[in-house]
């Protein structure tokens, strides 16, 4: 795995340098954002993995967070705050992140998130677009979902650009029609279990979810007020 962390805090890369070695891991470390965001740029595909501060000297987190996912969907993003503030947390994920760990941190927590992202995303390194009907696994009345390529298809449209969080919710949603599912139950199911941060980040995801689905179609996954989200088609389809 190749990890790109950008953190102006010497001592905490230092400290994560280690751990990273010990796991095997090969990380660049840059402790300014706008150093970082070039060597990001200047090798988009290289990277497994992007840990972000949010607090950066030249160029901050949110701006690196956002041009990082218009040149990449897929490479998934660990956002790191000092901040404990929701709505900084909560803007970080509705820029792209996939997910955030405050400050301080243990270094095994964000192992255990960097490798659940990482089992996450890996197979979304499939480029090639398979357009046989018998290469979609999951399907519905309006969508068709690849697990393996880790496209989805709303009416044989593609929803472009979602993160590997999105898609997870998706295939899940999908995979349950009709089924409400808590914001606790999506926590334990597709972040890490225990989850130590805030249910507010399931609702941003699913919030850019909703944006790039109704690109293309009708909203599907809807709101149970008081409970939390369902997958239901236009019209009330199974």
């Amino acid at each position: 795995m190749e990890l790109l962390m950008i953190e102006d805090n010497a001592s905490v890369s230092e400290m994560m340098s280690m751990f990273f070695e010990n796991e095997g891991y090969q990380a660049s470390f840059y402790d300014d954002g706008q150093a970082g965001y070039q060597a990001f740029m200047a090798e988009p595909n290289r990277w497994d993995i992007v840990i972000l501060d949010l607090n950066l000297p030249s160029m901050d987190g949110m701006q690196i967070c956002r041009e990082i996912r218009k040149a990449s969907s897929n490479v998934p993003i660990i956002m790191l705050t000092a901040r404990d503030s929701e709505s900084d947390q909560v803007i970080g994920l509705e820029m792209g992140a996939d997910d955030y760990v405050t400050k301080p941190f243990s270094p095994m927590t964000l192992l255990a998130r960097i490798k659940a992202l990482y089992r996450r995303a890996q197979m979304g390194s499939v480029n090639q677009v398979q357009e046989a009907d018998d290469a979609f696994d999951v399907r519905t009345n309006v969508l068709k979902i690849n697990t393996a390529t880790r496209e989805a298809f709303y009416n044989d449209q593609l929803i472009e650009n979602i993160t590997p969080k999105e898609f997870d919710l998706l295939v899940m949603f999908a995979q349950n029609p009709k089924r409400v599912f808590t914001r606790e139950e999506l926590l334990t199911s597709l972040w890490e279990d225990p989850f130590y941060g805030d249910e507010r980040t399931v609702d941003a995801h699913i919030k850019k979810l909703r944006q790039k689905i109704e690109t293309v179609g009708e909203q599907v996954i809807q709101t149970v007020w008081g409970v939390g989200y369902k997958y239901e088609e236009p019209g009330g389809k199974e």
